[in-house]
């Protein structure tokens, strides 16, 4: 059974930090891009940043730029997102995706974690 369960989310002033993880099992982790997404209400899910399966490309949306951080270690079947200088704009549910395109699809989603900034 596939999981991806993320984790570090909760309630920050602006300005400040939060990590979030997102630990998998049930895949070869090593093998699926990883990405971060974010889902504010009334809006369309986004795609925060993407890592590749050996972590040595990634991708960033431009509103992100600069202030998150992806990274992952295959070893722990975990994949990270930094997020530093958080903005009010920044509040969301936070998705961590699982992505592997071979002969077949594969295509996994956690259950989500708040995050919210506010003063």
């Amino acid at each position: 059974q596939v999981q991806l369960v993320e984790s570090g989310g909760g309630l920050v002033q602006p300005g400040g930090s939060l990590r979030l993880s997102c630990a998998a099992s049930g895949i070869t982790f090593s093998t699926y891009r990883m990405s971060w997404y974010r889902q504010a209400p009334g809006k369309e899910r986004e795609l925060v940043a993407d890592i590749s399966s050996a972590g040595g490309s990634t991708n960033y949306a431009d509103s992100v730029k600069g202030r998150f951080t992806i990274s992952r270690t295959n070893d722990k079947s975990t994949v990270y997102l930094q997020m530093n200088s958080l903005k009010p704009e920044d509040t969301a549910v936070y998705y961590c995706n699982a992505l592997r395109r071979w002969s077949e699809t594969r295509d996994y989603w956690g259950q989500g974690t708040q995050v919210t900034v506010s003063s």
